[in-house]
């Protein structure tokens, strides 16, 4: 489908920005269907805690269905859709600035000026920061996903978060090795591997500085023990490696730079940490 060019992007986006009404829909703890003025849901509403206002679909014949991610920052599943969104939702999970993740939690409508038609847009994730700004993302797995009409709606849902401080994004997946590396780090980041009192400090004393992986482990005591709390570690942020780097055992950690004062985490890695690769709004 042939996607919209930069006049017709910049016309749409005045037209909302010219006064368009937009309408948040979202479910109720009953499951009942509630409208609010778009303005008004982002102060009354906690997004964060609302289940999926439409459900993921299943289509036959597709090798992936929609399944559940444990989020170490909410200590609860939320569901997900698409590989492309299991991979987002990891990586929000691992941003030290969010403090709260949804699926699916609002549906947004208005009516299109073009047409008189009422337009609506399900985005696929939701993400409160601490500051308490939020960010609506969809998580396509090519740029032109969704065609025309994602582009539409993603004029008129920039625009929307726009009045309210907030942001919404199309977030582009992470390159193949940082992907991989976090979807092993991931596999320890339930607080149950940060290991027993003291272990944490040990750690931090072994990497002060920039160190092989296995030989900081090695120093701390046996690596079968240490190793998934270095793990854990790498994945809260508490120590920091070159996630572009396939991550083996001679792989540098270090201490979190914020720690240390010098890490050894950059690039992409480091960017993601801010927030910023993840569709962080900067104000």
């Amino acid at each position: 489908m042939e996607q919209q060019g930069d006049g017709q992007r910049s016309q749409q986006a005045a037209n909302v920005r010219g006064g368009t009404v937009i309408e948040a829909q979202f479910a109720d703890s009953s499951g009942r269907l509630e409208h609010l003025r778009w303005e008004h849901s982002v102060v009354s509403v906690r997004l964060e805690n609302l289940a999926p206002v439409s459900a993921f679909p299943v289509m036959p014949g597709r090798r992936w269905g929609p399944g559940w991610w444990w989020s170490a920052t909410t200590g609860r599943h939320v569901v997900h859709g698409s590989v492309s969104m299991r991979t987002q939702l990891m990586v929000l999970d691992r941003d030290p600035d969010v403090t709260g993740l949804a699926a699916r939690p609002v549906r947004l409508l208005w009516r299109d000026t073009s047409d008189g038609r009422v337009r609506s847009w399900v985005p696929q994730l939701f993400a409160r920061y601490a500051d308490g700004t939020g960010l609506l993302a969809d998580c396509p797995s090519s740029p032109t996903a969704g065609g025309d009409t994602a582009q539409r709606a993603r004029v008129v849902l920039e625009t929307a978060c726009a009045r309210v401080g907030w942001a919404y994004r199309r977030l582009e997946p992470p390159p193949t090795v940082v992907a991989a590396n976090l979807r092993w780090l991931a596999g320890y980041r339930h607080p149950r591997y940060e290991g027993p009192p003291g272990l944490r400090a040990a750690l931090t004393e072994a990497f002060a500085g920039p160190r092989p992986l296995a030989d900081g482990a090695a120093a701390v005591g046996d690596p079968l023990q240490v190793l998934p709390a270095v793990y854990h570690a790498l994945w809260s942020g508490h120590l920091t490696t070159p996630l572009e780097e396939p991550l083996h055992e001679e792989a540098l950690v270090c201490v979190d730079a914020g720690r240390r004062g010098g890490g050894v985490e950059s690039g992409w890695a480091a960017a993601t940490r801010r927030g910023e690769r993840s569709g962080r709004h900067t104000r």
